[in-house]
Formats: structure tokens, C-alpha cells, sequence
């Protein structure tokens, strides 16, 4: 999309040379799963609290990225992992379903080149990716089958160890003390396919071994700068210029425990579990789904507490652009999966992000870069180091 001065919508047009702008993980499947929600409609964060539909994305400028298949980690034992593994193809069947149900605004894209393919028919370019390998259970091999349906980003780990990695997060420390032999088999699967990896959520020494062992580029798909909050999530920064020199990208998030301290109100986080785990149930009609709602509009209302702003997501922006340069970073908001701050808390607002950076100095081809070329580079590069085809 163009770049616009703060506060202009990105719907005012179109025009040779137009900047392409792509989110490297978007949590807006979960929402397409939603009783009477549809991504034609416009819908608003203050009364349902999803972030990403077409009006919206068409008023940021935002024209697609990477729709992630998100897998919550559960028990790794025989059942828990068939579950996760069927409820990830029934995700990722609805992200397919939801391009062909809109043929003439959305297209599956499948190689680096096909966004700006896609994007000159005017259509918003949906990857697909996966958060959290756990629904790969004990065999590798099956991320061949995601691959098959789209599937071009893996992301290994989430929240919680599982049996492919270590994650940044997990209360028990390591387990693997970095890749497990099975995550070794999947990452050799990945490059073979041509398949991005993504170690955002994954630990230090996950990372450092991505780094040792992969043959393509590796992404960090929604991260931040451990310079500028030491959380474990967030990434220092010699591993930062060790992701840089072997070409890798820093996709920075808007997920606000992740930017800066946030201190937690107990009472509205016990509140809105128990509002989450109610939605989050089969059969839930439309009018059972919009009474949830009201009633987490109501428990925002009487606990309202402190959020990350605008600016302290551009101090993680700018402090990546400062360690590893223009060609090492980019967008990767975790919108809809609790990303987000004050002053950019949906897709309609994205566009404040090239202008700040217009506004720092930064050019037209360095803004290009962040919002969608570096992504693109190492996709590309990743799927160039896959093996030929077979015969």
C-alpha cells in the first residue's frame, strides 16, 4: 500500500509502485470459527474483540501474510496428540475454505512470488502457517500432508515444551535442552520441503541450533528485542546478528506483555478465563456467542488496567532496525492472537507503522523491505534450498 501521513485511511488508493505490506502471523483463523462471524463484515475491537477482517485490512493498507493453523499445547500422550492433530486440519481446512468462498478478494499463495502475483489483481494474499509442531504427534514425515494443503511456515513450539523443542516459556525449564531428535527430523522434513521455520516462542538454544543446522534462513515470526524488555520471549541481541548473518529476519510483535512490563489484575484475568473457556465449546449458538461477549464488555469495563502504547512497540521496530539494518526486520503483529496496543489495536491502524518510520528517516525502499520484502527474501530462500522434485 502507499505510504500515508498518520491518520489517513489506506483505502484512498492504489498506485504504481505501491507498497506491499504483509503480517507474518495472523491469529485470524480462530475467529473464522466464531458462531455468525464472517471476514467480509466490519467488525470493531470494542465490541467483539477480533482485529482482522477485509474492511479493516482494506483500511490499513494491510494486503495479507501468514494465516497460522494455532494448535494450544496439550497433554503429549497418545490422545492428546491425535486431537491436535485433527483439530490443526480442520483449521487449516477452514482457511482454505474461507479463499474459495471469496475468490474475488482473497487467493492462497504458495511460493514467494505469488504475492505480488496476487496483489496485482487486487486481492489479499493468504499463506498458511503453523504455530506449534505439536499437532505433528510422533511423526515427522506427516508435515508433508500440511505442506500438500499450503501449508509454507512451521512454526516448532508454543507456549509449553513439546516433543519437537523447548519453548522460551515453559514453567518446568527445558526438557531437551533444545531440539529433541524428533524436532532434528522435523527441521531436516522442513528444509527438504522448503518450508520456512519459525522459532519465535522456541528457546535460546532452540534458536542456536536452527541456526547451526538449517540449511535455509530462519524467521522469527512474531518477536521482540530482549534490549528492550528482558522477557524470554524476546531475543538478545548477538542472536539477533547471528539470525542476520545467516539471513535470517526478525518479525517484530505488538503483543503487549512481550513489549514492556504490564502489571496482571488477577480478578479480570480469573474472569475472562472463565469467559474464554465457555466460548470456547461446541454448539455455541450466535445468540449464546454475543451474550459472552457482553459480558467480557462488561468485566473490561469495571477492571480497566494499564496497556503497552504505539511507541513502545516502535522501541522494539526501531531497536531491530538499529542492530541487524534494514534487511533483517519486519511485521509480525500477532493480531488476533492478543497482539495489539494502544494506538494500533486492529488492522485499520497498521498503516501508522510505515509513517513513523517515513517520519525517522527511514525511505520509501527501507519501509518496502520491513513490510514485506525480507519476509518474502527468506521464503524464498528457503524454498530454493528445498530438494528437486522427485523424477
Amino acid at each position: 500500500m502507499l505510504l500515508l501521513a498518520p491518520g489517513t485511511s489506506a483505502a484512498a488508493g492504489r498506485g504504481p509502485g505501491a507498497m506491499l505490506m504483509l503480517d507474518s502471523h495472523l491469529d485470524t483463523p480462530a475467529s473464522l470459527d466464531l458462531p455468525g462471524w464472517r471476514i467480509e463484515d466490519r467488525h470493531r475491537f470494542d465490541e467483539d474483540f477480533t482485529q482482522v477482517d477485509l474492511p479493516r485490512m482494506k483500511r490499513g493498507g494491510l494486503d495479507g501474510g501468514f494465516w497460522a493453523i494455532y494448535t494450544p499445547q496439550g497433554a503429549l500422550d497418545r490422545e492428546g496428540k491425535a486431537a491436535a492433530r485433527d483439530f490443526a486440519f480442520r483449521r487449516a481446512v477452514s482457511i482454505r475454505e474461507m479463499v474459495a468462498s471469496h475468490p474475488r478478494t482473497m487467493a492462497l499463495a504458495l511460493t514467494a512470488d505469488d504475492a505480488r502475483r496476487i496483489d496485482r489483481t487486487g486481492r489479499r494474499v493468504v499463506y498458511m502457517s503453523i504455530e506449534n509442531a505439536y499437532p505433528l504427534g510422533d511423526d515427522p514425515s506427516l508435515v508433508r500432508s500440511f505442506h500438500a494443503i499450503g501449508v509454507r511456515m512451521l512454526g516448532l513450539v508454543h507456549f509449553a515444551n513439546n516433543q519437537f523443542a523447548d519453548s522460551s516459556t515453559d514453567p518446568g525449564g527445558p526438557r531437551w535442552g533444545g531440539l529433541s531428535p524428533l524436532g532434528r527430523e522435523l527441521l531436516a522434513e522442513a528444509n527438504r520441503l522448503g518450508m520456512l521455520v519459525d522459532a519465535s516462542h522456541a528457546s535460546d538454544a532452540v534458536l542456536d541450533q536452527l541456526l547451526a543446522q538449517s540449511r535455509a534462513p530462519i524467521v522469527l515470526s512474531h518477536s521482540g528485542c530482549k534490549a528492550i524488555y528482558d522477557h524470554p520471549r524476546n531475543v538478545d541481541d548477538e542472536r539477533l546478528r547471528r539470525l542476520a548473518a545467516a539471513g535470517g529476519v526478525i518479525q517484530i510483535n505488538s503483543y503487549e506483555h512481550y513489549l514492556k512490563p504490564i502489571p496482571r489484575n488477577t480478578e479480570r484475568d480469573a474472569a475472562l478465563k472463565a469467559i474464554s473457556a465457555r466460548m470456547d465449546r461446541d454448539g455455541l449458538s450466535v445468540a449464546e456467542y454475543h451474550a459472552l461477549l457482553a459480558e467480557r464488555r462488561r468485566v473490561v469495563e469495571r477492571y480497566p488496567v494499564a496497556h503497552a502504547s504505539f511507541d513502545d512497540f516502535m522501541a522494539h521496530l526501531l531497536h531491530a532496525l538499529k542492530i541487524v539494518g534494514v534487511d533483517h526486520v519486519g511485521i509480525g503483529l500477532d493480531l488476533d492472537g492478543g497482539g495489539g496496543v494502544e494506538g494500533m489495536e486492529d488492522a485499520a491502524s497498521v498503516s501508522r507503522i510505515a509513517a513513523a518510520l517515513k517520519a525517522r528517516g527511514y525511505d520509501d525502499v527501507a519501509i518496502a523491505k520491513v513490510w514485506s520484502g525480507n519476509l518474502l527474501r527468506v521464503l524464498a530462500a528457503a524454498q530454493a534450498a528445498a530438494d528437486p522434485p522427485a523424477g
